[in-house]
């Protein structure tokens, strides 16, 4: 699972793709919620705000 913003989304699904041999789904955190969990703020890659959680 990766945390990413728009310039690191490709990068988060090519790592997706080579660690799991499979297509991620890609969510747009802008747009969803989730009741138990907090998605982190900041990209995993560099210090901008997340906008897509790839899993």
């Amino acid at each position: 699972m990766y945390v990413v913003c728009k310039e690191h989304l490709e990068l988060a699904i090519d790592m997706f793709v080579d660690e799991f041999e499979d297509a991620p789904d890609v969510v747009d955190l802008n747009e969803t919620e989730f009741a138990d969990w907090d998605p982190p703020a900041k990209c995993c890659e560099c210090e901008k705000k997340a906008e897509f959680l790839v899993v």
